[in-house]
């Protein structure tokens, strides 16, 4: 048999195809072509459940496309996980999070747990030793610093992501990529470092599509995995198929 996980994020949608714990298919596609991808899994595999994970909403259609073909579950703070959520607003808690949460509990036992996500915002969300959830925070992630600093001025451009050579700008757009970026890699690096002054044995995940940009740069000892909240999505659905 197969499992079906459908991950919706702000900008893209992925597709994964499980039998047991290995992966038989992974694809991200667009929304126009996700109708015809998922009828086209349907026909190649057997499959009998779904995880559906949206941030950023899928059609209804689809939701009844995939519900007349198989069981369900559409990811939410209702949805039992493998941590225990201690998040004073749980129904405020998006299930990008929750997936990172239950792949830190799976995955990093009985450990103190941070887990950086960086996409488009950036996040971070605290795992205890208890395998207790406690939170994290948001922040912006690159694209929209960029994006801020052009429409929230009147003459300052937009730019694409560059990885500044230098620390001083020498002219405006140097100096915007200097800014967003060190000053990215700077917060982020911050905000592990007090982690760490309160949890010195903590074990520190980076994920998210921005991934790339900090692992090289930031100077604390880092697991990066691009893959995590997928493991995550596969972790919660083991959990509910027990």
């Amino acid at each position: 048999m197969a499992y079906l996980i459908i991950d919706a994020g702000n900008t893209r949608v992925k597709v994964f195809v499980f039998e047991g714990d290995k992966q038989v298919f992974a694809e991200v596609v667009s929304s126009d072509d996700l109708e015809k991808k998922i009828l086209k899994n349907f026909k190649k595999f057997k499959i009998k459940r779904v995880l559906l994970s949206s941030v950023g909403g899928l059609q209804e259609k689809i939701v009844e496309i995939i519900g007349e073909k198989s069981e369900v579950i559409c990811l939410s703070h209702k949805t039992t996980v493998p941590f225990i959520n201690k998040y004073g607003t749980p129904e405020t808690l998006g299930v990008d999070r929750i997936a990172l949460m239950s792949a830190a509990s799976v995955q990093y036992p009985n450990e103190n747990v941070l887990v950086v996500d960086a996409g488009t915002c950036v996040t971070f969300d605290f795992l205890n030793s208890d395998n207790e959830y406690l939170g994290g925070a948001i922040s912006p992630g690159l694209q929209m610093r960029y994006k801020a600093l052009h429409e929230f001025t009147e003459k300052l451009p937009f730019l694409e992501f560059e990885n500044p050579e230098i620390l001083i700008g020498n002219g405006t757009k140097s100096s915007i990529h200097s800014g967003v970026v060190n000053g990215f890699v700077a917060e982020v690096e911050g905000i592990i470092n007090q982690y760490v002054k309160q949890y010195p044995n903590l074990t520190v995940v980076l994920t998210g599509g921005d991934m790339i940009y900090l692992s090289k740069r930031l100077k604390n000892s880092i697991f990066a995995n691009p893959n995590f909240l997928m493991e995550g999505l596969h972790a919660i659905l083991k959990y509910e198929i027990q």
